[in-house]
């Protein structure tokens, strides 16, 4: 069956119709972005929802979403979006940060324009029949410092444009590297030093716990008189009383704002101040922005539902269509082993240590991680995929090591997982043969090699005569049949282990005569995804 959409916001035709030449089911419903329960009576039927910024993703939406993988933002913002409910549903968030950057930061520009010249209340007062030209008195962009909080892509973008307007540009990004800031022509910097010396300071950062009022009282009072101060990024980054007052005072000369604390802005301390240009969030509204981030969404999710390629997730890793096709296999390797060890482990988790080893080493680790995060945790809750199981892992206190290292030994390469608990450690290896099909190839530092079947019967004992007869006859006198038959052992008469792959699971009877003939110290019955 086709994987099926929900359309909630306004998006072009031709991102609709990406879907449908996709081969995907989509429905085209606007109007339930703005009718919560509409939306929640109709989600249960969709697997994916591309939204703008009028759909809001609550807790509430997202426990009606039974059939739900993936929401897809058509933009960069993602506020009216639970990413936290979204998560623990296990539902990928994405967004497309690329393709509005040129006009947000085109925006940014603009702004800074309007309050440097204050083009707004002249045109007002010209408008009026005035002609009030002395008292417009404005200000050049040339020769001036810009102080950009948060030089990534739209921020990078501004740093360009103001680079060729002749400013001087001053950068404040802790991701900012001092090589990448030399390649940029700006001169990087720590927050209180740019607050000091910029003329202009405009904001590229999204809201967050560590942005949120990042511009402060008390860093606004530490700016340089007569500053003026753009925000194009996210309402809350700056406290708007504070800076209406600073703007009253004359300290601050001027502002330029499309974002607010509160949206749909309808009263604000900035409204109405002198010097102070309001736009109702802008920034992406340009015919090739909204077009761009429509189509870029589309593409997104329906590469998403059709390969499993993950790109410009929120709460993933994300991986390419190429990156999907080759680790497909080890992904499935990677939630395989994570499922061994969920499975064999009763006592609480503390740490989950991981090895990757030659060609596997290579790869895009952090998925890696998650499926084999996953694979673990589904022991305990089927409902747990990819996207919720880190967080599950972090919220129980679980600490997660990753080691990569050259190829040591047969295999191209390995993936090794060790789970630590109060009372044992336990191990498992595996890689993945040129057929594609993953293969286990220790266990307990045991060397096996293990096909993986759906249903599987793993056991323990001292390495002696009789165990192979003893689980065939059990078998066969049971009814099972045997597709795969794996044994190995530590050193001769020392701790051995078996692995059988059978066509069905093995019964409770079959499992308590193994039990009888004492010559087992563990006898497990294992379940595998193998889809």
């Amino acid at each position: 069956m086709a994987p099926k959409v929900l359309v909630s916001d306004k998006l072009s035709e031709t991102a609709v119709q990406i879907f449908r030449d996709r081969g995907i089911d989509v429905d085209f419903l606007p109007e339930l972005g703005k009718d919560k329960d509409a939306l929640i009576a109709k989600i249960g039927e969709y697997d994916g929802l591309a939204i703008r910024s009028a759909t809001k993703v609550t807790p509430n939406v997202l426990e009606a979403a039974t059939n739900l993988k993936v929401i897809g933002r058509a933009g960069i913002g993602t506020d009216n979006i639970d990413k936290d409910a979204a998560s623990k549903k296990g539902v990928i968030v994405m967004n497309t940060p690329f393709g509005n950057m040129i006009t947000t930061a085109e925006h940014a520009i603009a702004m800074m324009f309007a309050v440097a010249r204050q083009i707004p209340e002249a045109s007002a007062s010209t408008h009026a029949g005035k002609w009030e030209k002395s008292k417009f008195m404005g200000v050049e962009l040339t020769g001036k410092v810009l102080g950009v909080i948060g030089a990534g892509n739209i921020g990078g973008i501004v740093c360009d444009r103001a680079r060729g307007l002749k400013m001087k540009v001053v950068a404040y990004d802790p991701f900012l590297s001092e090589e990448r800031a030399a390649q940029m022509k700006v001169e990087k910097v720590e927050l209180d030093d740019l607050l000091k010396r910029a003329d202009f300071i405009t904001l590229h950062v999204p809201l967050t716990d560590q942005t949120r009022n990042m511009l402060s009282r008390e860093a606004l009072e530490k700016t340089k008189k007569g500053v003026r101060i753009i925000n194009c990024a996210r309402g809350g980054l700056v406290d708007e009383a504070a800076l209406a007052e600073l703007l009253k005072s004359g300290h601050v000369a001027g502002a330029a704002f499309d974002v607010f604390a509160e949206e749909p802005a309808k009263e604000n301390p900035l409204f109405n101040l002198p010097n102070v240009v309001c736009t109702p969030h802008l920034g992406a509204a340009t015919t090739e922005a909204q077009e761009n981030v429509a189509l870029q969404v589309a593409e997104q999710m329906s590469d998403y539902l059709l390969t499993g390629a993950v790109q410009n997730a929120l709460n993933m890793p994300s991986v390419t269509a190429e990156e999907a096709k080759v680790m497909g296999p080890w992904i499935k390797l990677a939630d395989h082993l994570g499922s061994f060890i969920g499975q064999m482990t009763d006592e609480p988790i503390e740490a989950i240590n991981i090895l990757y080893d030659g060609y596997a080493a290579e790869m895009n680790l952090e998925a890696l991680n998650c499926s084999l995060i996953a694979g673990i945790m589904k022991a305990v809750n089927p409902d747990v995929n990819m996207v919720s199981a880190p967080l599950i892992a972090k919220e129980r206190g679980i600490k997660i090591s990753t080691t990569r290292q050259a190829q040591t030994g047969a295999f191209e390469g390995y993936v090794k997982v060790t789970v630590v608990t109060a009372k044992r450690e336990r191990s498992i290896a595996g890689t993945v043969f040129s057929d594609g099909k993953p293969r286990f190839i220790q266990i307990k530092g045991i060397n096996i090699d293990a096909e993986v079947g759906r249903h599987m019967l793993y056991t323990t004992n001292r390495d002696e005569p009789g165990i192979i007869g003893a689980l065939g006859q059990t078998m066969g006198s049971n009814g099972v049949n045997i597709a795969n038959f794996t044994l190995g052992r530590a050193a001769a008469g020392g701790e051995a282990i078996a692995l059988l792959y059978v066509d069905e699971p093995v019964p409770a009877e079959a499992r308590a005569k193994l039990a009888e003939t004492g010559l087992f110290t563990q006898i497990k019955p294992l379940e595998f995804d193998v889809a």
